[in-house]
């Protein structure tokens, strides 16, 4: 037993460097945000769970439990396309009196088509509408951190178009495979990552929009089943833990702290489509985001 003790008393510390810091991923249950979710509490962060489903959440709490030194992570129920559970799940974790020191706004899906619960093109309504609508609510616990960061996940996608269709947001889903759809609310990801830092310039709030890469990942399970085989092979997509080094690296790194409003591809920045860098759009979409939220 005192063999024991000794060989324990010489073994590395665990390295913890989020000890103490508190963070919130959206979609944290599947995919990339299952990934995300795990490493911050591997480096020591209290991580709360905002998903859907407490049955799938629970696998994601498990691999959280048992990391050394990982503290439980809380699920916080969550439908992004529902601003009622949307404004329940930032209200949870405002009653908890915490700071935020990191946010990932991770969710989404891709290819689904109709309208969400608060009456928005599906793709547009959970991608953009529901993570506007939780950042605006979790601002004062960002506030109140001191320094914080908002990472939100966009996609190379946001090229594939060249503005924001406004008259038709509020409509049903017009194409038949909803992949126009998704690279617009992409593109609204991307300007309201870099309409939010220009807005919190000073606070000590740093935004950062990603693009993860590629993923094979459950936010293509709404594509329609004959699309899912050709789309896989043509995009040759990468795995779940190579699509969360660039977010990790957002939400993480010191060295990107003062880095605000940028999009981030490969692990750099990287410079956006035209219409990604058109501020008046930025400042368009953040409009009709707020009136549509009040």
């Amino acid at each position: 037993m005192a063999s024991l003790r000794a060989t324990m008393n010489t073994l590395p510390p665990v390295s913890l460097p989020l000890a103490g810091q508190v963070a919130l991923v959206t979609g944290a249950n599947t995919g990339i945000g299952r990934v995300i979710a795990r490493e911050l509490a591997r480096q020591g962060a209290r991580v709360f769970l905002a998903c859907r489903s407490a049955e799938r959440t629970a696998e994601v709490q498990a691999e959280i439990d048992a990391l050394p030194g990982a503290r439980p992570a809380p699920w916080l129920p969550l439908e992004l396309g529902d601003f009622a559970s949307v404004g329940d799940c930032a209200q949870r974790f405002l009653d908890q009196g915490l700071p935020l020191h990191l946010l990932v706004n991770n969710a989404g899906l891709a290819g689904a088509r109709g309208l969400t619960r608060s009456g928005f093109e599906m793709a547009f309504g959970v991608n953009h509408m529901g993570h506007f609508l939780l950042t605006q609510r979790l601002l004062p616990a960002l506030r109140a951190a001191g320094a914080a960061r908002i990472v939100t996940i966009a996609s190379r996608a946001h090229r594939r178009v060249d503005g924001i269709p406004f008259e038709h947001l509020r409509e049903p889903t017009r194409s038949a495979t909803g992949i126009p759809e998704y690279s617009v609310s992409k593109l609204a990801n991307l300007l309201f990552s870099a309409e939010l830092g220009r807005r919190l310039a000073g606070s000590g709030v740093a935004t950062y929009a990603v693009h993860p890469g590629v993923v094979a990942s459950d936010i293509w399970r709404t594509v329609p089943a004959p699309l899912r085989p050709l789309f896989h092979w043509l995009r040759r997509m990468i795995t779940v833990d190579e699509g969360a080094r660039t977010p990790l690296r957002c939400a993480t790194d010191p060295a990107l702290a003062g880095q605000s409003g940028l999009y981030w591809s490969d692990g750099a920045p990287a410079q956006p489509s035209p219409a990604g860098r058109d501020e008046a759009l930025a400042r368009a979409l953040w409009q009709h985001s707020e009136d549509w939220t009040h």
